[in-house]
């Protein structure tokens, strides 16, 4: 695994792994994302987070099964597993192309994972891409994709490097008094800084940094640094990891989820979640104000897994029709009625999106349901429709006046729709029905 590094690197590596440890934490660091590029990251709504490293070979945790190894578990790890990672249908294209076709807005790449394993080919040591049959960097050609489809471009970074504690002879964990973690470790920080060095300046401009690890202060510090205008959001932000909030959290914060129960890909005994139950996610995160970042973990060979590009073909039909309650949104005063839930267009505070599940009973095509929203009131330029339908035709059913009504009563704002847009070939549709109420005024307190 020394292919590629030169004596005054692997001299200048000693160094650092030789450095005296920090005996104290540094002072609390300043938040410093930028507020209007904040807002614009609230607009967005929705990423894709993708975990990749070469043990996906193994289809284990993403750089975990490091922690408590034997030697010869590391041994076989560090030096021969690299030499499997190979993955030959790398093409990131596809990737955006089916995140921008779902909806997604911004992608979060794994450029280094704790196992200190680096996704580009890096001056800073030879446990990189480049010492693998596939020797090409992973990062340039993701970030040119995402550029050239409009998509923003995130980093995931993890100062937290296995690898590099493994040199410096610690036992690799992540909790405990004797934990090295950056803000303890000189060495460790010099040698992450060196490598964020690296992505924030040979990539161009990069949307988003996700800094995965223990009092990060230094590391946000750096990012902002070395590019102004990017968010971090691990690290100065709430981001709730695999649960939603009771309540909504006051400005921008992102939830991250897997996809099934595992962030790498994970070939058996793995469980993913429905699209309806994803849909529904991103639904609850979107009305409390988060956005939600919903994991892909590829397989070695670079494809999106088959049942994951599934889930994710799901949602873009559902994004297709519903987006504009997703994207440029912030949430309602009343966050909730019973299991409908609600947005507010952050450029017209009068606009509402109502969010309707299907209920108990499926709601069949062309049958009017009615609701009362207690917390809405009706103005005299309310307007209401249902997204996707123009609200005047019920395919096979003439007989059917789709038209959408409302009226104000005593109880609420009393609604009358139809679901009448057909998107499954058997008429049927599990998944939510989203209501656009133009013109209305928000009533009563904030809801749960």
């Amino acid at each position: 695994m020394n292919k590629g590094i030169s004596f005054v690197a692997k001299a200048c590596l000693l160094v650092l792994i030789t450095s005296p440890v920090l005996a104290e934490t540094p002072a609390t660091y300043a938040l410093r994302n930028d507020p209007a590029r904040s807002e614009e990251f609230m607009d967005w709504g929705m990423g894709m987070f993708i975990h990749w490293s070469f043990d996906s070979e193994l289809g284990s945790v993403i750089s975990h099964s490091m922690v408590g190894a034997s030697d010869d578990y590391l041994d076989r790890y560090i030096n021969e597993l690299p030499t499997y990672f190979n993955p030959e249908n790398y093409d990131p294209e596809k990737w955006v192309k089916l995140a921008k076709l779902a909806g997604f807005k911004y992608m979060v790449l794994t450029t280094k994972h704790h196992n200190g394993f680096c996704m580009w080919p890096t001056k800073t040591t030879d446990f990189s891409i480049e010492n693998t049959p596939y020797g090409k960097d992973i990062v340039k050609p993701f970030v040119e994709a995402c550029r050239k489809h409009g998509m923003k471009v995130g980093f995931y970074f993890s100062p937290e490097d296995f690898w590099f504690l493994h040199q410096q002879g610690h036992d690799i964990r992540r909790r405990g008094q004797d934990y090295a973690h950056v803000t303890k470790n000189q060495a460790l920080q010099d040698y992450s800084k060196s490598q964020l060095k690296e992505l924030l300046t040979e990539y161009g401009a990069v949307d988003v940094v996700f800094l995965d690890g223990k009092e990060n202060g230094p590391m946000r510090e750096y990012v902002h640094e070395l590019q102004p205008l990017c968010i971090v959001t691990r690290g100065e932000m709430e981001t709730p990891e695999q649960r939603i909030p009771d309540h909504p959290i006051e400005g921008p914060w992102e939830s991250c989820f897997t996809l099934g129960t595992q962030w790498q890909f994970k070939p058996t005994h793995e469980e993913y979640k429905s699209g309806t139950t994803l849909i529904e996610m991103l639904i609850d995160i979107r009305a409390k104000g988060g956005n939600l970042l919903i994991n892909m973990g590829p397989e070695p060979s670079g494809n999106i897994p088959f049942e994951q590009e599934r889930r994710f073909r799901e949602l873009a039909l559902w994004m297709f029709v519903n987006r504009e309650a997703i994207h440029e949104i912030r949430p309602c005063s009343i966050i909730k009625e019973d299991d409908i839930r609600f947005t507010r267009s952050s450029s017209d505070p009068d606009t509402v999106y109502a969010f309707i599940p299907q209920g108990q009973k499926m709601w069949e095509r062309g049958v009017r349901r009615e609701y009362v929203f207690k917390s809405l009131a009706a103005l005299d330029a309310t307007r209401i429709s249902v997204l996707g339908q123009n609200d005047r035709v019920v395919e096979y059913k003439p007989q059917v006046n789709p038209e959408s009504r409302f009226e104000q009563t005593d109880e609420g704002l009393k609604i009358s729709i139809v679901r009448a847009q057909r998107l499954y070939n058997n008429h049927e549709w599990p998944n939510p029905v989203v209501v656009k109420l133009k013109g209305v005024r928000v009533e009563g307190p904030a809801s749960d």
